[in-house]
């Protein structure tokens, strides 16, 4: 691979017995990219992210990591067991092979706070999970990853289950990352609140329906590929805004008719 090619996958198809979760896709990811894989539920986005972390096996094609390139996963909030006494420093330092909270080094306790600062934890090491409001939470996974030193970060829906003042935060935290350096690969159910705001969009629905920018790849007729049924795309403040089937059926819709209406009547 290129010196900038930090991740490959050809013609990957994916399987759990005779289960095809994704089948002969191809995505590459460069140094520095903010990628964002969109997609219903069981379209295989999670599947495609096992696959780069080295979870899951290709049943055919392969996933290729540039040497030495290391990858910081961070798992669906909703998967974790917030009920579990641990604390925000014994989070992180779990990453640390052999290692179990006190039990690490002065150097990395510097760089624990380091990275807990830098992500807007500082001071927390000691408090326990559950204590934290689900921003905080998202964050000590972003902050656990960033914590083994990754090439790549690699998000399973970041703003699933969270509400929209999260929401914000984790955007704005993420392009901070991104704008630091951080090569980002994410999956997300998202479109308005998160995709639309990435630079690079890859759309799959067990095989891979478009790859491009979200003026490329957020337009009816590959949503209406990948998600099965009708979507709206309108724009708003220069940026694709996509509404559901029932759209037209809506009274924003029968509102922006109106308003359509009595513009052209007035010319």
């Amino acid at each position: 691979m290129s010196a900038e090619l930090l991740l490959r996958c050809d013609a990957l198809t994916v399987a759990y017995g005779s289960n095809v979760a994704l089948e002969n896709v191809t995505m590459h990811v460069r140094r520095g990219e903010f990628v964002g894989v969109v997609g219903p539920s069981g379209s295989g986005k999670t599947s495609l992210l096992r696959a780069i972390t080295g979870a899951v096996s290709a049943a055919r094609g392969s996933v290729e990591v540039a040497p030495g390139v290391r990858i910081g996963y961070v798992p669906q909030v909703e998967s974790v067991d917030w009920n579990f006494p641990i604390t925000v420093g014994e989070v992180l330092a779990m990453t640390r092979i052999g290692r179990w909270w006190p039990k690490i080094t002065t150097q990395e306790r510097s760089e624990m706070a380091e990275v807990l600062s830098s992500l807007g934890l500082g001071g927390l090491e000691g408090r326990h999970i559950r204590e934290l409001s689900g921003g905080q939470q998202q964050r000590v996974f972003i902050a656990r990853a960033m914590f083994a030193g990754p090439d790549v970060l690699v998000l399973d829906e970041p703003t699933s289950g969270v509400d929209v003042r999260t929401r914000h935060e984790i955007l704005h935290l993420l392009r901070d990352l991104h704008s630091r350096g951080s090569t980002i690969v994410l999956t997300t159910h998202d479109l308005n609140g998160l995709a639309s705001h990435l630079p690079r969009l890859v759309c799959i629905n067990r095989e891979l329906i478009a790859d491009g920018s979200p003026r490329e790849t957020l337009i009816s007729e590959v949503l209406e590929r990948t998600y099965g049924a009708p979507l709206h795309v309108l724009e708003h403040g220069g940026m694709p805004i996509v509404l559901d089937h029932d759209y037209e059926k809506s009274e924003m819709f029968r509102e922006s008719q109106r308003r359509l209406s009595g513009s052209a009547e007035s010319l």
